[in-house]
């Protein structure tokens, strides 16, 4: 067992460094010893692959990553956990951390310059407050990456790696769906963070497409489409679009005849080929 998960070892190295948890930072560190082993597992790094991880906290997670990849990058936006992750992670030759925000990071420089055109995969605990921005930013600069395993919470979980045309999904799940295969992994109790948040949490992992399941013929009308159908779920389809894309309902509802869909299905029935169709027949429509 890693003495990473020992609280009383993680309350004393932080207690020595002066760390208090920053709500604002939606810091939550990773203290249940069968978690960080697991997604380290299933994250897909080895022998040849680098990892990025996003978030290390104390370094629970970037431990165990340490142990199967060659090479480990942790990117810590909150300066005050520098010297804890020197401390705790000192053991190891084959990490690098740096400062900065995921939101603002240059990726595709850091792949460049810190993996050699070796595989990469991205692995994480994200803070809930940050879940689709950072997902969705790493998925759109489509990044030369194999996969993208994150903690999220339970619920973004679920919305996440739902399938297009069910009850569950939303326009998360579609933009999701379109750059990769989502898989849900597994469950992660509250009780396994140091603090402990109110709700679970699930890891998920993204297997980047190297193309995706449609065809559109503008990927930005594609997501403004997707966007706009969800944008008011209690309505029809044709009213969310009517209002999401600025245009007549009676323009929309020629637009959803001229692509196969009733006009009073809601967003959550539609397929990634329904969406396709409705984005390629956007064109009929005034703009």
């Amino acid at each position: 067992m890693s003495k990473l998960t020992d609280l009383s070892y993680v309350k004393s190295v932080l207690a020595k460094h002066s760390f208090t948890f920053s709500k604002a930072l939606g810091q939550n560190f990773l203290i249940n010893p069968s978690v960080c082993p697991r997604m380290a597992e299933e994250c897909g790094c080895g022998d040849s692959v680098g990892v990025i991880e996003i978030g290390p906290g104390a370094g629970v997670l970037t431990n165990e990553l340490a142990k199967v990849a060659y090479k480990v990058v942790a990117i810590e936006l909150d300066k005050r956990l520098l010297p804890v992750l020197e401390e705790t992670l000192s053991e190891h030759d084959n990490i690098k951390i740096i400062n900065g925000d995921a939101m603002k990071l240059d990726f595709v420089k850091l792949i460049e310059e810190e993996f050699n055109g070796g595989e990469v995969v991205i692995c994480a605990n994200l803070p809930y407050y940050i879940t689709s921005p950072v997902i969705m930013r790493l998925l759109e600069e489509k990044l030369p990456i194999n996969s993208l395993t994150v903690m999220v919470q339970k619920e973004a979980a679920d919305r996440i790696c739902a399938q297009p045309g069910t009850r569950e999904s939303g326009a998360i799940s579609a933009a999701v769906n379109y750059y990769s295969r989502p898989e849900m992994l597994f469950k992660v109790s509250k009780g396994s963070f140091l603090p402990a948040p109110k709700v679970d949490s699930a890891v998920i992992r993204l297997h980047i497409l190297k193309e995706p399941p449609v065809c559109v013929q503008d990927e930005k009308m594609f997501f403004k489409v997707v966007k706009a159908a969800f944008s008011q779920r209690r309505k029809t389809l044709s009213n969310s679009l009517s209002s999401g894309l600025s245009v007549p309902k009676q323009e929309v509802t020629a637009l959803l005849d001229k692509s196969g869909i009733k006009s009073n299905a809601r967003a959550e029935e539609m397929t990634m080929e329904d969406f396709a169709k409705i984005t390629n027949n956007v064109h009929t429509i005034s703009k």
